[in-house]
């Protein structure tokens, strides 16, 4: 009988210990305990495409790139955890055709749309050659022509 009660407070013990460790442990780890909540699901806001002007490679760009492309050019735009297959850094493609800038490659994915070329491969792009026809002032071959440009301007060297 004196085995039984000398184990009881050592056992108590124990549980309590586990419990509070149970409780606190994210605090224990630096997290607070909303951190420790699963994750929102993740909202995707659609919104009208603006009809930026076409003279100015970069503004396109930042109006239809960089969602997915990101800012600078390097596939990490805020669109990137809803894409498949992430977004190519654009910055590298004269790196990865031996130096040279695939202008005509670049020209015919924005006009035909990324299956025009065995290169791109299979990505969740928009074909922007229709979407630039449509605007007013058919102004399609002066956008796409900036916005290759453009994306040569910001190749790493």
């Amino acid at each position: 009988m004196r085995r039984a009660s000398i184990w009881a407070p050592v056992i108590l013990t124990c549980a309590v210990i586990a419990l509070l460790l149970t409780m606190s442990g994210p605090r224990l780890r630096g997290q607070s305990p909303q951190a420790t909540q699963p994750p929102t699901k993740k909202s995707l806001k659609i919104v009208g495409v603006e009809h930026s002007r076409p003279d100015s490679g970069a503004q396109m760009f930042k109006d239809y790139c960089a969602a997915c492309h990101g800012a600078d050019g390097r596939g990490d735009g805020p669109a990137v955890v809803f894409l498949k297959t992430p977004p190519p850094n654009l910055r590298i493609m004269a790196q990865r055709n031996h130096g040279k800038y695939p202008a005509m490659i670049v020209n015919g994915i924005l006009t035909l749309g990324p299956d025009s070329t065995q290169a791109h491969g299979v990505l969740d792009m928009p074909t922007w050659g229709p979407l630039f026809r449509s605007m007013p002032n058919g102004l399609a071959e002066l956008r796409i022509d900036n916005l290759t440009r453009f994306i040569e301007s910001i190749q790493d060297k």
